[in-house]
């Protein structure tokens, strides 16, 4: 069996925070003149495309750009131009595809699509020489490298920080501009975080919920989905806003739940109604930047909430790759998957 260090899901998100520093030293000419362009001609609407784990990078991408660039970002099904064939209305818009890949055959079709529709289509991909990357107008390269576990990991999370790269550009915003520099320093400050109490807490589990919210709503579908992919967990995700509207039904003496949580106008929200889930009797495990609630999983202090959420999703690999190996799973090979998804 092996050891958790030894993963290649380990290793590839123990690499984030220098895959962080290469993707802003040498994306920033890069996502400049991008910014500047998109000042100077802003996109009436913003768009994303992604299935999967990029797709959670997208949620994170929407609240992003409407809390930071007051622009509606919406979500569109790859199968409306792949299935559907559907005519979209996209002119003026900025056509956000997101793939670690770039080979999905419905993602690039409605790339194709919107760019025909009149959007402009900039694709966050890692794979450089990917059809998806060649195709767009505009390409910003995620520089995680070859990402061998077939668990996304480091390119999720550059993925996230490449959003956050272009907001600070787009908007200008110098207290940004300084958040994302100091990520790098961060996310090294976070690997050694303490979440040894969740994977011990859900080495027997059958059945989990992950609540997030705002900027940490992606990190929560994240999360739910690694479990189900690494650990045969099965796991959901809520916003802690709609949590109690029905799924708080089945959470009773010991039902786990998993909280993510920054430290902004979602915080206090977020914890009340992680202390009614406990008080019905569940597990309840919480990271929360400066949380003094029982089980509450380590964050570094000091961190803005925008990159919280990455800094938790970090931690969180590391504990899953424990957690899989724990529960009989090699974390690096899930059962019935691949690499890359060819969804048509």
């Amino acid at each position: 069996m092996k050891e958790a260090s030894s993963t290649l899901m380990f290793r590839e998100a123990h690499e984030t925070a220098a895959v962080v520093e290469r993707q802003l030293r040498e994306n920033a000419p890069i996502l400049a003149a991008l910014g500047e362009r998109l000042r100077a001609k802003p996109p009436r609407f913003i768009v994303t495309c992604a299935r999967g784990s990029s797709d959670h990078a997208a949620a994170y991408a929407k609240y992003v750009f409407e809390t930071r660039l007051g622009l509606i970002t919406a979500s569109a099904s790859p199968s409306i131009s792949s299935i559907y064939d559907a005519d979209l209305h996209l002119d003026g818009a900025l056509f956000v595809a997101i793939s670690q890949s770039g080979k999905s055959p419905d993602l690039l079709r409605s790339a194709q699509a919107a760019k025909t529709a009149g959007a402009h289509v900039l694709a966050l991909v890692n794979v450089e020489d990917s059809p998806l990357a060649q195709m767009a107008d505009t390409f910003v390269p995620l520089r995680a490298g070859p990402e061998l576990s077939v668990a996304a990991t480091k390119s999720y999370l550059a993925t996230l920080a490449a959003i956050l790269q272009l907001t600070a550009h787009w908007s200008n915003d110098k207290v940004l501009h300084d958040v994302v520099q100091r990520l790098p320093d961060d996310l090294r400050r976070g690997w050694d975080s303490d979440w040894s109490a969740l994977t011990e807490g859900l080495r027997d589990a059958r059945n989990l919920f992950v609540v997030g919210r705002g900027y940490g709503f992606g990190a929560s579908l994240e999360a739910a989905l690694k479990l189900k992919e690494t650990c045969g967990l099965h796991a959901e995700a809520f916003s802690a806003a709609e949590v109690k509207h029905g799924p708080m039904a089945l959470v009773g003496e010991g039902f786990p739940v998993l909280f993510l949580a920054q430290d902004d106008g979602t915080l206090d929200n977020t914890l009340t109604v992680a202390r009614e889930f406990r008080a019905r009797g569940a597990r309840v495990f919480i990271a929360a930047p400066g949380s003094t609630e029982p089980d509450t999983l380590a964050l570094p202090k000091d961190i803005a909430p925008i990159v919280t959420p990455l800094l938790a999703v970090q931690s969180f690999y590391r504990a899953a790759s424990a957690l899989a190996l724990a529960r009989g799973y090699d974390p690096d090979v899930p059962p019935h998957l691949r690499k890359v998804t060819e969804t048509m």
